[in-house]
């Protein structure tokens, strides 16, 4: 049975790779065939709510609050801390995963690739990568990772394109038993519910964010509304965030009534569908005072009701800038939509006549900063697909419709990507830990990790404040030593304390085992590893004689006797 090491966000977060995370997990969980360890981005360690998972669950983060205020101190830490930075060597070497599998932002993995470990073991990236030019971070993984996947097509093509033909498009998952079509007599019910049974509905369920191009599909649906009178656009998102959309209404004379917005109530978790109010509305289910807002995060609908909404719909519109997956386009296509789709990034795998989408047409504009190519959808294609849709005979729609769910459970169901991913894995050979790693460190493999040349090693295992002290320690044994190469040993979640520092030549695990001067210097027979090695960590953290709870001296006079 090989042992998995799963990397991604939380199995029970409400994010796309959250999703996806319990998707693949619940898939592999039910084949009986791996040990699956999954190692969930942003909480604790030991966080008592992994227990309730059917596999093994460890946290991203330390448990020690020392630490964990140590890494608050430096957002930039703290960030990749939360991506598994800290502890990604610990979970390697307690676990022996025979494969790793990451699945996040490529920045997210902070170079493991040149980790000790990464070519000992099985290791696969499964990423999102949403524009061009690719990431720089990618361009730098893939040579080094032997399987490496992509959620979408074109950035695999984009990385052919610059030689790394290995790259392969492994989609993203979706749930296809919680978004079906239902019959005509239930649709026909909950719009009339909302009083839309005579409106044509033109959907967009996104997060308010930037790149979700807002002002474009208001643009499009104005000037579609001149054809289709009865048009009504639903706008399924939190209204106070991101884009200002009442705003953008005035702006763009548009009339706010034909602007409808989902209201989900907290407090008994019913959903309106009708114009913008405003929040903290009054429910009219329950009667709850300020309880009523736009779908957020914090609170909004569950499946079944997100089921509902998309079945009041009659054409789902995606217009954004970039995206990895866009979750919402295949749900849509499940409930056997015609989907519009902005022809670029992600969305050029569904935006094709066989996935039962149209494309949208766009401009280039720059991401500042990052010089990214983003894609400005116009409005005028948004308005040509959406009139061509609204003008299509029924049997057309729903050959269409039927065409797009198929598609979506052919390519992106948990059975068919873990499918997939299972003959990827039954593929990949068993891992011989008979390497150097962590606490399993022994002295005969010792020198498959140094280079050659003139070696210096400076021990100093804990604490996170004594770490940071060495670097200062570092630059003064340079100057001393400057033909010698310096190789740092610590814990492995003390290595980012360290390692980008210039005159440190590796950082590497330590070990009980070589923590011994004569054993990396050598004594008689024993050659040993280093000219010279350096121990610090000595007087204060393996005898801790400096202090005596400071009530003793620290220095010693004798006196004859």
């Amino acid at each position: 049975m090989k042992t998995i090491l799963y990397h991604s966000n939380n199995s029970k977060a409400f994010t796309g790779f959250g999703k996806h995370c319990k998707n693949i997990l619940k898939y592999l969980h039910k084949t009986g065939k791996y040990k699956i360890i999954e190692f969930a981005n942003g909480s604790h360690w030991s966080d008592q709510q992994h227990q309730f998972k059917p596999w093994k669950c460890v946290g991203s983060l330390p448990d020690d609050p020392a630490v964990l205020q140590q890494l608050n101190a430096d957002p930039n830490r703290g960030r990749q801390a939360g991506y598994g930075g800290e502890m990604i060597d610990t979970a390697v070497s307690h676990f022996k995963p025979d494969i790793y599998i990451g699945v996040e932002d490529i920045w997210a993995f902070g170079g493991y690739w040149n980790k000790p470990w990464w070519d000992k073991i099985n290791h696969m990236i499964w990423t999102t990568l949403d524009s061009q030019p690719i990431l720089p971070q990618a361009l730098e993984a893939a040579p080094k990772t032997k399987n490496f996947f992509t959620w979408a097509s074109f950035a695999e093509k984009d990385m052919a394109k610059v030689g790394h033909q290995h790259v392969k498009t492994l989609h993203g998952t979706i749930n296809t038993e919680d978004f079906y079509k239902l019959s005509d007599t239930q649709r026909y019910q909950l719009r009339n519910k909302f009083n839309l049974a005579n409106s044509y509905i033109v959907g967009f369920v996104f997060r308010n964010q930037l790149r979700k191009s807002v002002p474009n599909i208001l643009d499009g649906f104005k000037v579609f509304k001149k054809d289709c009178r009865n048009a009504k656009l639903l706008l399924h998102t939190h209204w106070k965030e991101g884009w200002d959309i009442p705003r953008l209404l005035k702006e763009k004379e548009i009339d706010p009534a034909d602007i409808l917005t989902t209201y989900f109530c907290k407090a008994c978790g019913q959903y309106e569908i009708r114009p913008y109010t405003g929040e903290k509305q009054t429910c009219g289910h329950c009667g709850a005072k300020e309880s009523l807002n736009t779908t957020n995060v914090g609170a909004g609908v569950n499946e079944e009701q997100l089921n509902e909404i998309y079945n009041m719909m009659d054409v789902y519109c995606h217009p954004f800038t970039s995206g990895g997956m866009e979750i919402p386009i295949f749900e849509a296509k499940l409930t056997e939509l015609i989907t519009l789709v902005t022809n670029y990034s992600c969305g050029e795998d569904s935006c094709t006549p066989e996935s039962g989408g149209l494309p949208l047409e766009w401009a280039e504009y720059r991401e500042p900063g990052t010089q990214f190519i983003k894609a400005s959808t116009y409005a005028s294609s948004i308005a040509k697909q959406l009139k061509k849709v609204w003008q299509m005979k029924r049997d057309k729609v729903s050959e269409i419709g039927k065409k797009a769910r198929q598609f979506t459970i052919d390519n992106y169901s948990v059975e068919s990507v873990g499918k997939k991913l299972e003959e990827i894995l039954d593929n990949m050979p068993d891992t011989d830990y008979d390497f150097v790693f962590g606490e399993e460190q022994k002295g005969r493999d010792l020198s498959e990790l140094l280079d050659d040349g003139k070696r210096l090693a400076i021990f100093m295992p804990d604490s996170a404040g004594d770490v940071l002290w060495i670097n200062s320690l570092i630059d003064n044994t340079k100057k001393l030593y400057p033909d010698h190469d310096i190789y740092v040993f610590t814990k492995p979640h003390f290595n980012s304390y360290i390692e980008d520092h210039e005159h440190v030549h590796k950082v590497l695990p330590y070990a009980r085992e070589i923590d011994n001067a004569h054993f990396l210097e050598g004594k008689f027979s024993h050659k040993g590893y280093f000219d010279l090695a350096f121990l610090p960590h000595f007087p204060t953290q393996a005898y801790q004689n400096y202090h005596h709870n400071g009530s003793d001296k620290t220095q010693l006079e004798l006196y004859e006797s």
